[in-house]
């Protein structure tokens, strides 16, 4: 292996002894950096175009204000040209005999990356750097002698176009090495859409300020043609070339040269003779050329978007060889820019309205399904509510899959940022530790209902645990379809349900049948969600063993609806119970105070009898006793004494009797216990 390939490092060094990842974020922020300052050189460098303007009659001058702007910001673009050179020379890059597998292992050597640098890029990147602009206006254009505006016209056209073909090559690599790293130029649709028309209306610029600098040039030759031509006549005076250039106004032989000069009467647009204006004329007619900078700017800006959105329909050309030329570059790369602006575009509108598109279709599909299986009209309305409740919540987008996708530490980021906040507002959860959480969250998966959807039916086996983040659930039970019981609850945010599904996972014998749910359980309202299945929940019971403690089991036990239902429905029964004891002690003790009072009253009857003294029965008495009316007493008097002897005998027993009006209530059984003893 070449002993000049180490791994990278990344120890902190200055920047400019260290040697740069190409995969970094600072290369990558650097490279989005760089590409907005070229672009922005683009757009710097036409300016010059514009520094031509008549500033007089039948005179062309340098605007030196525009000048002296255009060049700061061109010297500014360009020390961003000249660090792109200083930091590829510390880029790293990827050996390409280490491609095999993988990335690919960096060179990090100094003097290799320096060598590849200067066989690969290095001439085109140092073309792009000159100063070349700055150097023709401050440097030769003072230093030649006589200068003129069309001197300095010439050779601003000469070297902007030169340098302009490697400033606009470098976009393209660095396009190449942007999608490389990061896989896009943008990171949403409507850049990337801003970016190309930019591109298109960078390119309008362009035309534009070639349009009006040749519109400059065919008026200057239309001067210099006539100029020739009093030249040559004999009438004085004689005109000169340097009568062109503004910087002759002063002089006394122009000013009595234009008394006499018919130069502006034969190169007006519409008085020309012998001489076609074309293309150009607009420029003439609407005195672009003198006019402030801002409103032929705009003017030439429309007329390039003008020209290449027409592919040169509507532009008149003259039989000019240099001006057909022209024309035909402009329909050329009309019809080849706006083809890609609006393939571009149409490319980014599709990938911003796909899952739109997508989500339409899978409707429509299932519209035309439910109309094959001529389901009932309401459970068409279900389905129909459900679909759209679920674009509306994930706008088509597959979490699950996105999360499959990424490494475990980052999909357990992921979800402790998502479930983390929202599991712990549920009670129950609010006792585990951090680390339990963790293994929660890492298995819970979104679920959403529409409304009036039944989550799951009593008697049905329960194959998830659903704790609630919006909306509302009713859960209900008949016990079994037990008569004459009911009980129904309304679960709001932070309650669950399924409870049965963490008996049936804490039970060390479980099997693989599922426990059945002991409630009916209905949306109220649309209902988001997160839900633990069962094989979820049974591995995270059989590794964690802290959710077999006591305090999760009281807890588990206090908030959950079945135990709340079981000990609500315990605690009446035994108040009726108490209730029923109450009522047969009191009837019990009413009933030993009566019979009570009528042995007294008995006692007291029969020694009155005993304390009495009655004489010997005489025959008077026996007679008196056969009389009917005497008879007839003393048999009352004896069954009144029977009776309350009877009386003493039935006090020393208790009565019992249970009353006819106390119901019978249901036997609620008790929900199974789980095992949460420590293995």
């Amino acid at each position: 292996m070449n002993s000049n390939i180490r791994p990278f490092s990344f120890r902190q060094k200055s920047w400019w002894t260290q040697i740069l990842d190409p995969g970094g974020s600072l290369v990558t922020q650097w490279n989005h950096t760089f590409l907005i300052s070229c672009l922005l050189s683009l757009f710097l460098d036409p300016l010059y175009f514009y520094l031509p303007v008549i500033a007089g009659p039948a005179c062309i001058r340098i605007d030196l204000g525009l000048g002296i702007a255009v060049t700061f910001f061109r010297t500014v673009a360009d020390l961003f040209y000249l660090t792109h050179i200083i930091m590829k020379f510390r880029l790293a890059f990827v050996a390409p005999s280490s491609r095999v597998f993988g990335r690919g292992q960096l060179v990090t050597d100094p003097q290799q990356i320096a060598l590849r640098y200067l066989k690969s890029d290095f001439v085109i990147d140092f073309a792009a750097t000159l100063p070349l602009p700055q150097v023709v206006i401050w440097g030769i254009i003072p230093s030649i002698k006589d200068p003129t505006a069309d001197h300095a016209n010439h050779i601003l056209s000469l070297i902007v176009l030169i340098q302009y073909i490697p400033r606009l090559f470098l976009i393209f690599p660095l396009n190449r090495q942007i999608m490389k790293t990061t896989g896009v130029v943008s990171r949403t649709a409507w850049l990337g859409a801003a970016y190309n028309l930019l591109l298109y209306m960078l390119a309008s610029h362009v035309l534009g300020a070639s349009w009006y600098l040749l519109s400059i040039e065919r008026q200057h030759s239309c001067w210099q043609k006539e100029c020739q031509k009093e030249a040559n006549s004999t009438h004085m005076p004689t005109c000169h070339s340097s009568f062109l250039d503004c910087s002759t106004l002063e002089n006394h032989d122009r000013q009595f040269w234009m008394n006499f000069t018919h130069v502006l009467t034969n190169c007006r647009p519409e008085n020309s003779v012998g001489f076609e204006y074309g293309m150009y004329s607009d420029s003439f007619t609407n005195e672009v050329a003198s006019s402030t900078f801002f409103e032929k700017y705009f003017y030439c800006l429309w007329w390039g978007l003008k020209s290449l959105s027409s592919y040169g329909q509507s532009v008149a050309t003259s039989t000019f060889t240099s001006e057909t030329l022209f024309c035909i570059v402009i329909c050329i790369g009309g019809l080849v820019l706006f083809s890609l602006l609006i393939g571009n575009m149409q490319t980014y509108l599709q990938n911003m309205g796909i899952r739109l598109e997508e989500w339409r279709v899978r409707r429509r599909d299932t519209e035309e399904w439910m109309r094959h299986r001529q389901l009932p009209p309401d459970l068409q309305e279900r389905i129909g509510r459900f679909v759209q409740f679920k674009w509306i919540a994930t706008r088509g987008v597959d979490e699950e899959s996105i999360l499959r996708a990424l490494p475990l530490d980052i999909r357990r980021e992921i979800q402790r940022h998502l479930c983390l906040a929202l599991v712990r507002r549920v009670p129950f959860f609010s006792q585990m530790d951090d680390q339990l959480l963790d293994a929660i969250c890492e298995r819970l998966v979104s679920s959403l209902s529409t409304q009036d959807a039944y989550i799951v039916r009593e008697g049905d086996p329960v194959n998830e645990m659903l704790f609630i983040i919006r909306g509302q659930l009713e859960s209900s039970t008949t016990n079994g379809g037990r008569s004459g019981f009911f009980n129904s609850i309304t679960l709001r945010p932070g309650d669950f349900c399924g409870e049965e599904l963490l008996t049936w996972a804490l039970m060390p014998t479980s099997n693989l049948n599922l426990p059945t749910s002991t409630r009916t359980v209905k949306s109220i309202t649309k209902v988001e969600a997160f839900a633990l299945r069962a094989e979820d929940l049974k591995f995270v019971a059989n590794q964690f063993k802290r959710l077999h403690s006591k305090k999760l089991q009281h807890a588990f036990r206090y908030y959950s609806h079945q135990w709340r239902t079981w000990g609500a429905c315990f605690i009446q029964a035994a108040w009726r119970r108490l209730k029923r004891r109450m009522l047969a002690k009191e009837l019990a003790r009413q009933e030993s105070l009566y019979y009570m009072q009528m042995s007294d009253q008995e006692g007291f009857f029969e020694e009155m009898i005993d304390d009495a003294d009655y004489p010997p029965i005489s025959s008077a008495d026996t007679s008196s006793m056969e009389n009917p009316h005497g008879g007839q007493q003393m048999g009352a008097t004896l069954l009144a004494s029977r009776f309350a002897a009877n009386a003493r005998k039935g006090a020393k027993f208790k009565v019992v009797t249970s009353p006819v009006s106390s119901l019978k209530m249901p036997k609620l059984f008790k929900p199974e216990e789980p095992d949460f003893s420590s293995d």
